[in-house]
């Protein structure tokens, strides 16, 4: 969280932009490898991943066998609690995209993330990074991974934790290098799914408890 003050406060999403963008918009956000690979097929890949993890909880294979019911079902639950969050804070924000913004010839002028609740003269919803939540949502299944006493299912989660956050960046990037989102998203949305991860383990840990 203060890392992101620290960014906000030196204005660093902005002059990342300016970096890339001009008053004619952003050269590569129709690049085929960026729009078509990595932002569509990136989705698409997402939601195949989030298919098998709800199979992996009826009809387990692989390494999913060793683990018990109640932790994949805590494992999806998590990922879809963080994908609600991200997609209710999106329809509710007021911040725009960068390709809105003036200096990029659209209409919107930049507002500090910081600035709730202050429109920005934009079509606004669009943040946190939902791409970013694409790969980030899925935070929950290291974390879950991470929490049992078995040291070949910690490894385990120490690998897909890697693999989460390689994935979050590359995604995250590839919308930042068209426009769509400050590289300032891809960080709060790991925030914001970190946060739901952890809570939806809090919660089955209570559960377990009982």
């Amino acid at each position: 969280m203060a890392l992101t003050w620290l960014w906000d406060a030196a204005g660093l999403d902005l002059w990342v932009m300016t970096q890339l963008g001009s008053p004619q918009g952003f050269a590569l956000q129709h690049t085929w490898w960026l729009e078509k690979v990595l932002h569509q097929g990136g989705r698409q890949l997402a939601w195949a991943v989030l298919a098998g993890l709800a199979l992996m909880v009826w009809r387990p294979l692989g390494g999913f066998r060793r683990l018990p019911r109640q932790l994949r079902t805590e494992m999806l639950l998590g990922v879809l609690l963080a994908l609600v969050l991200i997609s209710t804070a999106k329809h509710f924000s007021l911040t725009s995209c960068p390709w809105d913004l003036q200096q990029f010839g659209g209409v919107a002028t930049y507002r500090s993330h910081w600035a709730w609740g202050v429109p920005d003269g934009g079509a606004g919803k669009c943040f946190p990074g939902g791409h970013a939540s694409a790969a980030l949502a899925f935070l929950a299944v290291p974390l879950s991974l991470l929490a049992v006493h078995d040291a070949g299912q910690r490894r385990a989660g120490w690998l897909a934790l890697a693999a989460v956050l390689l994935a979050g960046l590359v995604l995250g990037a590839a919308q930042t290098l068209r426009g769509a989102h400050y590289p300032s998203h891809t960080l709060w949305t790991g925030l914001m799914c970190w946060s739901a991860a952890l809570l939806n383990h809090w919660l089955w840990h209570l559960r377990r408890k009982r």
